[in-house]
């Protein structure tokens, strides 16, 4: 269950091929915990921005500027400039919640006899991954940072898991889901 989501695009006259008058703003969000893709409804007057983080739970006197959510949305049925913000806001996720993250790569494991969680992660192949394996045998990575000190061949760790969710969001024939509900 999703409590946040950060904004990626806010359509104040709604959803152009609605009638006029039918129209109703929307938000389209991406859901902080679970990353689930929302169609939402701003209450009335409230001042929405691109990239900003609202409350969507179920506890409505918390709710600020959210009305409801009217339903859950597909990668495909995203804007334009909400499938464009998505690589900013989930980059902004996986930084905010880098206990998380680094936790996966603490915790990844194998997939099948020929596959680890940590392959499917974009440019980062068997040797990176066996050096991860055998680093972590000394201790738990702290933060990116500590990855990126004791695994030199891993640059940017939070662009590698932001570009995994992305995949995850935007192919939804992923074999494998790692950060992605279904």
């Amino acid at each position: 269950m999703e409590d946040y989501a950060y904004i990626l695009d806010y359509l104040a006259q709604g959803l152009p091929t609605n009638t006029f008058n039918k129209r109703e703003p929307l938000c389209y969000a991406l859901g902080e915990s679970e990353f689930k893709l929302f169609e939402l409804v701003p209450m009335e007057k409230a001042i929405i921005n691109i990239g900003e983080r609202v409350y969507i739970g179920k506890d409505s006197a918390t709710r600020d500027k959210i009305s409801h959510v009217k339903r859950r949305v597909g990668f495909n049925e995203l804007t334009h400039a909400a499938q464009a913000e998505m690589e900013f806001v989930v980059l902004d996720i996986v930084k905010a919640n880098e206990d998380r993250f680094i936790t996966f790569f603490n915790k990844a494991e194998s997939i099948s006899t020929k596959k680890h969680m940590l392959e499917e992660l974009p440019g980062l192949g068997k040797k990176t991954m066996w050096a991860i394996v055998e680093e972590r045998k000394k201790g738990s990575f702290t933060n990116f940072e500590d990855l990126v000190k004791r695994v030199p061949s891993v640059k940017h760790p939070d662009k590698l898991v932001s570009k995994r969710v992305e995949i995850e969001l935007s192919d939804p024939g992923q074999k494998y889901r790692l950060f992605v509900a279904r």
